[in-house]
């Protein structure tokens, strides 16, 4: 819809994405994520962000003192445990590393799981 009035878009997640090609440009896999407390969780609703595809830029537009006062949005996570197989791979859930590190589960060291 936007698109359609003349606005440019683009996708900008800490997520993980298959074929997440399409007629916008996309920022998938921003490190550190949200969860680690990135900055990609003070990102909010209205915000104008500068995505370069060429340089690998991403960057907030605006005043950088009153986003870096943000706090970071924060998400209850407790139902996604359970239901359409979740449960199964729980366990792996709590040895992956970050995306930055590969999102790896084999090679878990001792800081990683307990901190």
């Amino acid at each position: 819809v936007l698109q359609d009035k003349g606005f440019k878009v683009a996708l900008v997640t800490d997520g993980r994405m298959s074929g997440a090609s399409g007629k916008v440009p996309a920022a998938i896999h921003v490190t550190p994520e949200a969860l680690d407390g990135g900055n990609i969780a003070r990102i909010q609703t209205g915000d104008l962000l500068l995505v370069d595809g060429k340089t690998g830029k991403l960057e907030v537009l605006g005043d950088a003192a009153e986003f870096a006062a943000r706090t970071p949005a924060t998400a209850d996570l407790s139902h996604n445990l359970y239901g359409m197989g979740r449960e199964m791979f729980g366990a792996m859930r709590l040895q992956l590393t970050g995306a930055e590190q590969g999102a790896c589960s084999l090679f878990v060291t001792e800081e990683h799981l307990h901190g």
